[in-house]
């Protein structure tokens, strides 16, 4: 049963990395903006075993800060689901800061049904010479030690870097503080030849300046990080990236069932420059 958002996929958080995050450059930084993305969210498909008889929403993504500063996401995932016998409401809120020098990431998300808490995940991760190393105040206190990974936005930087280069496919271990805090994701990312938009893309006009510039197709598969051997995803995200970070067209695949998301809205913010 659907139960959580796309993993600050960070999708850029979308949110969505070819150095790691110390290796991370201002110049590489800079080429993602500042921005307030907003989805309108349908269900596009679902097996009986979901349980899902319907589901629509909206989801809203702000990316803000800079390559010296670091960089903030506040993400919200809101959705009402038919289950045939009752609807619910869930509302996911997440809230990330990573520091690209330091390396250095802060996560807080709280899930909520029918506007009432049902979970809270906080902690801080730090990135050391053996791996990362993950601190949780919430909700039990306790560390845990992670192999290397690369957090959300430098994930991004990555997938950005690598499309330039034009190389189509790669896989990462990444840190995004998703679920309960305490684990690694393995990514498989597969990137498409850049194109120009066509005329049945309902929701490229929503792009404003960026409505005619090529994108690529992306899609990133996210599987557990373990010895299971379980060689199906948890799930797959697929969506259109621009040059500077922001996507639109997003397709989110749970397995049992499938959600899209079209942008709907975008605002851009005024980049912030390094002193």
């Amino acid at each position: 049963m659907f139960h959580k958002g796309f993993g600050l996929v960070t999708l850029g958080s979308a949110c969505f990395a070819v150095m790691t995050v110390s290796g991370a450059t201002a110049a590489h930084a800079n080429a993602l903006v500042p921005h307030r993305a907003v989805y309108d969210l349908e269900l596009k498909d679902a097996s009986d075993r979901s349980g899902i008889a319907g589901m629509y929403g909206r989801m809203v993504y702000e990316f803000n800060g800079s390559a010296c500063a670091g960089y903030t996401v506040s993400f919200r995932f809101v959705t009402q689901v038919d289950t045939g016998e009752e609807v619910r409401l869930t509302d996911q809120q997440t809230t990330t800061y990573e520091d690209l020098k330091n390396g250095n990431f802060r996560f807080l998300t709280r899930s909520f049904t029918d506007e009432k808490l049902d979970k809270e995940v906080r902690g801080t991760a730090h990135e050391e010479k053996a791996g990362v190393k993950v601190e949780l105040t919430a909700p039990d206190k306790r560390e845990i030690e992670l192999a290397a990974s690369r957090f959300p936005t430098a994930h991004m930087m990555e997938v950005i870097s690598r499309a330039k280069k034009g190389e189509s496919l790669f896989e990462a271990r990444i840190f995004d503080g998703s679920d309960s805090g305490d684990k690694t994701l393995i990514t498989s990312t597969f990137v498409g030849k850049s194109r120009k938009p066509t005329a049945d893309e309902p929701d490229a006009g929503k792009a404003g300046k960026l409505s005619g510039d090529n994108y690529w197709p992306v899609t990133i598969s996210y599987f557990n990080d373990d010895k299971s051997g379980d060689a199906l995803p948890i799930y797959r995200m697929s969506f259109k990236l621009y040059e500077n970070g922001i996507t639109r067209d997003l397709t989110m695949d749970y397995g049992d069932f499938v959600l899209s998301g079209k942008l709907a809205d975008l605002e851009v913010f005024k980049s912030e420059d390094c002193k």
